[in-house]
């Protein structure tokens, strides 16, 4: 069937656009959560699926129509620019603003608001530094449109919201409350929760106050929500994942190796593992599970690596077994170590016939001796 022209536009009827042109990406946290990742390397840089995660959220929004992206950047603020540079090998326009003292993700937001180019009615997407979606860019662009809110949430349901800020709405979709990380189950009227991505009407982003740490979910979405604000809700049940946990972030990493999330600069093409140019993996291991081993990296005869993350320059000695966990730049497993749900610092060493499990935490650089700790016996 021949597709129809769209109608010329004119003064009576004007064609919008669903795209958002602009965005506001948070990139500014410390990521506590997930030392020792974060000791060298701000959270957004952090690599997943080979490449450090913002990748996958700039490319993600320059699919979605964004042209003019503006960072927001405070912890190791001087880490983005080298890398990223103007934006043009991703298709956008980028810029930096660095935050001198921490302002929440209300102040971040006002901070850069000066860099935005947008008409006060136009919508500005704001997207939070650590959220791994799936998300229809355009369709929460075009939800904003079309209900005229002044600010429209991406939401989400999850099985257990208590970690989470709800977010209930009436049968149109529109807030009527915001409810932070309840605990008792009176208080759980909803399993829908703020799933981290924004679309502000530009001049609501003006109306925050400057130069003062501001929230915007405990002050600034319940004070316009208190004033008769319009604030809309638009549920998107895609993949998501909050990357706050060096589990959560092992598991993002290994969904797009996948193809679980989606993305368009995972540099190759997604399967069970991921190897880089510069790698070297011996011809009887076995790699698995959404795997990614960077460039430089060494994976040894025998060696069993699932669902993981091997850094740059990292070595995986004969014979270990390496699952769930991530493997930092420079890091050394040795031989038949097992290690499971773990995360090893940068330039750590951990010496043959270890067994590290359940979350443990190895700091940057530093060193176990061979057979020093087992979850098990020895025999």
């Amino acid at each position: 069937m021949r597709a129809h022209p769209a109608p010329a536009a004119t003064a009576e009827r004007p064609v919008e656009s669903p795209a958002a042109t602009e965005a506001i990406l948070l990139v500014g946290g410390k990521g506590t959560r997930l030392r020792p990742l974060t000791m060298h390397t701000p959270k957004p840089m952090v690599p997943a699926a080979g490449v450090p995660f913002l990748t996958h959220q700039l490319a993600r929004a320059a699919a979605a129509g964004v042209e003019h992206v503006v960072l927001a950047t405070s912890y190791l603020a001087e880490v983005f620019e080298p890398h990223f540079g103007d934006g043009s090998a991703l298709g956008l326009h980028l810029e930096y603003v660095t935050e001198t003292e921490p302002l929440g993700t209300g102040g971040a937001i006002r901070n850069v608001a000066h860099r935005l180019h947008s008409a006060p009615g136009d919508p500005v997407l704001v997207l939070n530094g650590d959220i791994l979606t799936g998300l229809d860019i355009p369709a929460l662009v075009g939800t904003h449109r079309a209900t005229g809110a002044d600010i429209s949430l991406h939401l989400t349901k999850v099985p257990d919201p208590r970690a989470f800020g709800l977010v209930p709405t009436d049968p149109d979709g529109r807030v009527t409350a915001f409810l932070e990380k309840p605990q008792t189950p009176e208080e759980i009227v909803t399993d829908q929760i703020n799933a981290g991505c924004y679309v502000f009407t530009r001049s609501v982003i003006d109306t925050i106050p400057a130069g003062r740490p501001v929230s915007v979910e405990r002050e600034t979405f319940p004070d316009l929500l208190a004033a008769g604000a319009h604030l809309q809700g638009m549920v998107d049940s895609t993949y998501w994942l909050d990357l706050g946990t060096p589990h959560a972030f092992v598991r993002g990493s290994a969904d797009l190796v996948l193809g679980r999330a989606p993305s368009p600069a995972v540099p190759g093409q997604c399967g069970d593992h991921l190897v880089l140019p510069g790698a070297r993996v011996a011809d009887d291991a076995k790699l698995s599970g959404g795997t990614c081993v960077s460039a430089g990296a060494v994976i040894g005869s025998g060696a069993r690596v699932v669902g993981s993350t091997v850094l740059a320059g990292a070595t995986v000695e004969p014979g270990a077994v390496v699952r769930d966990s991530l493997v930092g730049t420079g890091a050394v497993i040795g031989a038949r170590t097992i290690i499971e749900g773990a995360v090893i610092g940068d330039g750590a060493h951990v010496g043959p016939d270890n067994e590290l499990r359940d979350g443990v935490r190895v700091w940057c650089g530093a060193r176990i001796p061979a057979a020093a700790i087992r979850f098990s016996s020895d025999q």
